[in-house]
């Protein structure tokens, strides 16, 4: 009997070869496209889940409160979270983390190494990181101790082995020994290094007495708990804490900490506070949404067209049933030819993915998996899913074809009825319902993408080179070097530039009432000519001139924010007010306009700048447009002559800005591939749909073209049922978009408003698709010869 089934169904898919491809290949490309989705879906929740001890592992986080403000951070200071694991029980171990960069040298072999930490010797205790040589319990105890990832050892070492070498770290070639070599970090780790350098070799040799200073925030601190403590109630005791250790301090400088204890497991997709590497909740659960969605697409067209098919097969059903065939034989029989179908689209789903997964991986920017079989559980995902799309897209289908009466069926009265023509309308009403939201949603997406690559951002980015000397102290006589090159327009000197990393300083400034408040203030230490450099405007006071023998000690730089958060209502009353900041006092000289000197996704926050000559490690190179290239060599062999010790690297500060968008980037570009195919499967069910329409009014065309209809006439009559749907859909999609829009938008500080013309857009082109995809057949239909359709009548 299972034979027989199956021979019908492969039969039937023969002799219906058009509407088997739309079929089979729809639920391929829906399979395909959730199952993608999944794996993205699975590996963004799976960060940081590979420790054993994740359950126990909180990062220790502080809001900082002043006069002014309150700032949520991700950091502490550096004496916090040893502390805290001496006074409470409740902790069983730390671990303190600090980003940076190292230059390491080996010989003549010499890399800026970006990815680099200082971590504490309890790294390999607290998390899982897997160390293939040394001890983990040592490898980073000793001052100047190193572990190298597997790939970064290979830059140095090739495939000898490191252990015990001795390389030169940072600009003044501080011998460090190869204490561990680890596994590289996998793919979904927040904590991302090639190179650990032991915490003792900061505390001890660059900068001691660190552990003291309860006013320095710079660590990443991460407590394991020990197993059933109850980390509210451990937060519950930090005011405490606090209060014994740093209780006076904190009363004179009017800085109060509050401590919250945030879940490892949570960091990525949850914190606010950033991190290394973040992810977002929101996209999880909108691709989430997509890949339900893409699915229901497929399964919806399975349903419309197999029930649309039912007036083709209804003879065969009144037939079976003459002869003694149940009702649960055909339906059994009809939801095995759906299975059939389904692993069909399982094979190609198959082949698909192993074609399609190195372009999703390079879409998603990360690798998502190395390929389909590296998981034994993906086939079987894909497999169960194929099967299950079967039984259940078939449970409909099978229950109607088998329910027909083979009486009316074998008098030829028989026909589909308004209720199966009315499902079949509110199901292609639900399929352009979600591929137009989708539309809309796409069309939301780049608009901001391009907002934010486009917006003025109040400094000038273009042909702006940036070169890290790292404090070198050729630096200088490189700069005046590169200066009078043909290619080079201007140089400036900075700690920092619009997009990176900047210091926060603590600071006092004169408020409208003549006291100095207290504020934590972002820094950027710069020379004279890093404001004209950047075209950064000034809209009260000065900027910094050489003219001005004070300026290098006594003057200060404030942006329309920060001035705005002293109380000031124009920046003309905040020239000539007092500053105290780091040791330095003196006065405002000038009030910048607002620049973004962070991401859109951020307000802008209060500046300030000083001169501070000496702690300028980047050099800002303005360059012609023209011959860039030859421009660029030039520099590099002024650099290779004056700072050999450091290897050449350089970026474009344009380039650098836009990274901070490259995660909206690629969901914008996943978004839009999903979308695509969303409306690709939806196009492929209408016109399956729109195929066997015209099919069945096949006679009803001849008669009325020989009563003289037009084709015009004709095609409009065809397509206009579909559109109607398209329509009805469009008004069932927009509010829904927008609300889910909106939502997303308010992730971003600077954002686009969702305007008319998105969904006006978006409307027009649902039509032009649903009239692209129906147009070939009704034009077809239209032009047939009638004699030909009424030949049999």
């Amino acid at each position: 009997m299972i034979k027989n089934y199956f021979k019908i169904a492969l039969r039937n898919l023969w002799k219906h070869k058009v509407f088997s491809f739309i079929n089979i290949t729809g639920l391929s490309i829906g399979i395909t496209a959730c199952f993608f989705i999944f794996m993205y879906v699975g590996f963004e929740l799976s960060y940081d889940k590979f420790h054993s001890k994740a359950d126990r592992i909180y990062r220790l986080v502080t809001d900082i409160k002043t006069p002014t403000e309150t700032m949520n951070t991700g950091i502490t200071a550096w004496p916090f979270a040893p502390n805290i694991k001496n006074d409470f029980p409740e902790v069983e171990s730390f671990v303190r983390i600090s980003g940076g960069s190292f230059l390491v040298r080996r010989g003549d072999v010499k890399f800026q190494e970006e990815k680099s930490a200082f971590a504490d010797s309890t790294f390999f205790k607290v998390f899982d990181f897997k160390l293939l040589k040394g001890d983990p319990r040592t490898a980073l105890s000793a001052p100047a101790s190193i572990v190298f990832t597997e790939t970064a050892a290979k830059k140095y070492f090739g495939n000898a082995n490191p252990m015990g070498q001795t390389v030169l770290i940072t600009g003044d070639a501080i011998p460090a020994i190869v204490t561990g070599l680890m596994k590289d970090m996998p793919e979904n780790s927040q904590i991302k290094a090639d190179m650990l350098i032991s915490m003792s070799s900061l505390t001890q040799k660059f900068n001691k007495g660190l552990d003291n200073q309860w006013g320095n925030f710079g660590a990443t601190s991460y407590l394991l708990l020990k197993p059933g403590t109850n980390p509210k109630a451990l937060e519950a005791k930090f005011p405490g804490f606090i209060e014994n250790h740093n209780g006076k301090e904190r009363k004179s400088s009017q800085m109060f900490y509050t401590f919250f204890l945030e879940p490892l497991k949570s960091v990525y997709l949850y914190s606010k506070r950033g991190g290394q590497d973040s992810g977002s909740i929101t996209n999880v659960y909108i691709f989430g949404i997509v890949a339900i969605f893409i699915l229901l697409i497929a399964c919806i067209n399975f349903v419309n067209l197999t029930t649309a098919r039912s007036v083709e097969r209804a003879k065969e059903v009144g037939i079976r049933k003459v002869v003694g065939a149940e009702k649960s034989q055909l339906a059994s029989q009809f939801i095995g030819e759906s299975v059939v179908l389904c692993l069909i689209a399982f094979v190609l789903t198959i082949l698909f993915s192993v074609l399609l997964l190195p372009l999703f991986n390079q879409l998603a920017g990360k690798t998502i998996s190395a390929g389909v079989f590296s998981n034994w559980y993906y086939v079987l995902i894909l497999l169960v899913t194929s099967v299950a799309i079967g039984l259940i897209a078939g449970i409909y289908p099978a229950l109607v074809l088998s329910s027909f009466k083979p009486v009316m069926v074998l008098k030829g009265r028989f026909s589909s009825g308004n209720k199966g023509n009315a499902l079949r309308k509110a199901l292609v009403i639900s399929q352009f319902s979600i591929s137009i939201a989708l539309i809309i949603g796409t069309i939301i997406v780049y608009t901001q993408m391009n907002f934010m690559q486009n917006r003025d951002l109040g400094f000038s980015k273009d042909q702006m080179l940036i070169l890290d000397t790292n404090g070198d102290p050729a630096a200088d006589a490189f700069k005046q070097a590169i200066s009078i090159l043909p290619g080079v327009k201007s140089t400036a000197n900075s700690s920092s530039v619009p997009g990176g990393g900047n210091s926060g300083a603590y600071s006092e400034i004169e408020n409208k009432k003549g006291d100095l408040q207290i504020a934590n203030l972002d820094l950027y230490f710069v020379d004279y000519d890093y404001v004209n450099q950047f075209k950064i405007k000034m809209v009260a006071g000065r900027a910094f001139s050489r003219e001005f023998g004070t300026d290098t000690a006594q003057a200060m730089l404030l942006n329309e924010a920060a001035v705005k958060m002293f109380g000031y209502s124009s920046p003309q009353q905040a020239v000539g007010r007092r500053f105290k900041q780091w040791g330095r006092e003196g006065k405002i000289v000038g009030v910048m306009k607002d620049f973004h000197f962070r991401s859109l996704q951020e307000v802008i926050k209060p500046l300030s700048m000083r001169i501070e000559l000496k702690q300028l490690g980047l050099i800002s190179v303005k360059v012609s447009p023209q011959n860039i290239t030859g421009t660029i060599a030039a520099i590099e062999n002024k650099w290779k002559t004056l700072i050999p010790t450091r290897p050449f690297n350089y970026y474009f500060l344009d380039e650098f800005f836009d990274r901070q968008y490259r995660s909206e980037q690629r969901f914008g570009k996943l978004f839009f591939n999903f979308a695509v195919l969303a409306i690709l499967i939806s196009c492929l069910g209408l016109l399956g749909l729109a195929s066997y329409s015209t099919l069945q009014r096949t006679r009803e065309i001849g008669i009325r073209k020989v009563l003289g209809a037009t084709v015009p006439g004709i095609v409009n009559m065809l397509s206009k049922d579909f559109l109607i749907l398209v329509i009805i859909s469009f008004f069932i999609a927009a509010p829904v978009s927008w609300f889910f829009m909106h939502k997303w938008l308010q992730d971003f500080a600077y954002r686009i408003n969702i305007s008319w013309w998105i969904f006006v857009l978006a409307g027009i082109l649902a039509v032009l698709i649903a009239l692209a995809t129906i147009s070939y057949q009704a034009i077809r239909a239209a032009m047939s010869n009638p004699v030909k359709s009424l030949r049999s009548e």
